[in-house]
């Protein structure tokens, strides 16, 4: 039976595209063709990549696990075994979004390394920066058990490194284990002190006090290099300005004359703290 000419010039490009893998496959890849002769090599290192990232993300994991020993201790075996199949390690990078304001929260998250703030916009676009967050703190939780969406952003200060945990996974485990309830219970009552203590002093200090407040913050939290000076955290003037309730100029003003008095040295982003008893004395001063 003759077929219908639709069907012969179906047959004719099915055969043309036959021959030209077979013409591809022959001088692309079993001759003598430059790929040809690279392809084991591209193979290789592509398994070489392979097994490095492997080993990466195996060594992230890990590295996560050991920073959440306070939650590790406290969960049963089982409990440990469904945090190990469902813990997610994400890098960010330096001034990355790790959540905004207004976002459904949907999962636990754990500074592991690097720093991040926890800021609030404003009135006319200024930013405040609500707290800072360090090695290993847990944060944005607080959303999900209140029934709401984001009420604050977060961002990192610097490339940091964050596990995740699904808070449905999370409020299981505290109805299961009260002891990790008690935990979480314990971290919100002093936040909620310490943010009681912050909203009254930004209020009432004066600028100068406001800024010493800051500066011994961040020491307090992030600590000194090694020359036991120097503030382990570089921030820009407006961060620095968000975290003290004043404008931008108004930091870079105090800044330079708490460098003139001789209290710090200045050195780009860099802060040296010269004489911290008389920032003591401003910030307790207000």
């Amino acid at each position: 039976m003759l077929k219908s000419r639709k069907s012969r010039k179906g047959l004719f490009i099915l055969q043309l595209v036959r021959n030209f893998a077979a013409h591809f496959f022959k001088v692309g890849f079993l001759g003598n063709s430059r790929l040809g002769a690279r392809l084991p090599r591209l193979i290789k290192k592509r398994k070489q990549v392979a097994s490095r990232m492997k080993k990466r993300i195996s060594q992230l994991l890990e590295e996560a696990l050991e920073g959440l020993q306070d939650i590790m201790q406290l969960l049963t075996e089982e409990q440990r075994e469904e945090l190990r199949d469902n813990i997610t390690v994400q890098l960010f990078k330096k001034n990355e979004v790790l959540y905004r304001e207004g976002e459904v929260p949907q999962m636990f998250h754990s500074l592991i390394k690097g720093k991040v703030k926890i800021y609030k916009g404003g009135v006319g676009g200024r930013t405040q920066i609500i707290r800072v967050v360090k090695p290993v703190e847990h944060f944005g939780y607080r959303a999900y058990f209140a029934n709401q969406n984001y009420v604050t952003s977060a961002a990192s200060f610097e490339g940091c490194t964050v596990a995740l945990i699904p808070n449905e996974l999370m409020e299981k485990w505290m109805k299961e284990n009260h002891a990790l309830a008690m935990l979480f219970i314990r971290l919100l009552a002093v936040q909620i002190g310490n943010s009681d203590q912050r909203t009254v002093n930004l209020t009432q200090k004066h600028i100068r006090g406001r800024l010493a407040e800051s500066l011994l913050f961040l020491r307090d939290n992030y600590g000194l290099e090694e020359d036991g000076a120097t503030l382990s955290i570089y921030l820009s003037r407006e961060d620095l300005a968000n975290m003290s309730n004043m404008t931008t100029s108004n930091a870079i003003r105090t800044l330079s004359a708490f460098a003139q008095e001789k209290i710090i040295a200045i050195d780009g982003k860099k802060i040296k703290i010269i004489d911290s008893e008389t920032l003591e004395k401003i910030n307790k001063k207000g």
